[in-house]
């Protein structure tokens, strides 16, 4: 690999970190339009894509016949993720080694982060490969739920892990 290319704002101390600990030079080779929000919660898929196209934007000079590790945050319903992938492509990016800094997620989130349904999330269906192959990546790599837990762990460990394991702290009055 011959670059880390943080996502932006999905992640960008986790990439960081991945950068100083694989001693891959970082460079910022996505740019992103702040006039954007998140598109992973915009209702309609034709939305998201459309906010994933005007949203982020690929360096091509820079980034043209590498082989790059793209770090994000995680990957909800597969949609930006495939799309980025092809932004990279299309800028001639030779391999896209792709980082998630946290756990695939499977079951949605009722308390806090708007998660879609459990059918709408691509990790509660799909195995690695399958959403590797899905995203157009050489290569897709999670943070397990382990890993994650050695990352925060404290001494109270009251964390929340339901969107990665299922397993909610209360009963949840919604389907799962």
């Amino acid at each position: 690999v011959d670059m880390v290319v943080p996502i932006p704002d999905s992640g960008f101390p986790a990439t960081i970190g991945y950068a100083q600990e694989s001693q891959i030079p970082l460079e910022l080779g996505m740019i992103r339009n702040h006039y954007v929000g998140r598109t992973f919660i915009e209702p309609g898929e034709r939305i998201r894509h459309f906010g994933v196209k005007i949203k982020l934007n690929p360096v091509k000079g820079l980034m043209e016949g590498k082989r790059i590790a793209s770090v994000d945050d995680s990957i909800v319903r597969a949609t930006t993720s495939r799309k980025i992938n092809r932004m990279f492509k299309s800028a001639g990016v030779k391999e896209v080694h792709v980082r998630i800094s946290s756990p695939p997620i499977t079951h949605p989130c009722f308390f806090g982060i708007d998660t879609p349904r459990k059918s709408e999330l691509i990790a509660s269906s799909h195995t690695v490969k399958e959403i590797q192959k899905f995203i157009n990546a050489t290569s897709l790599n999670y943070l397990s739920l382990d890993g994650l837990k050695k990352c925060v762990k404290s001494e109270e460990e009251n964390f929340c892990y339901a969107c990665f394991a299922g397993d909610y702290p209360i009963s949840c009055p919604m389907e799962v």
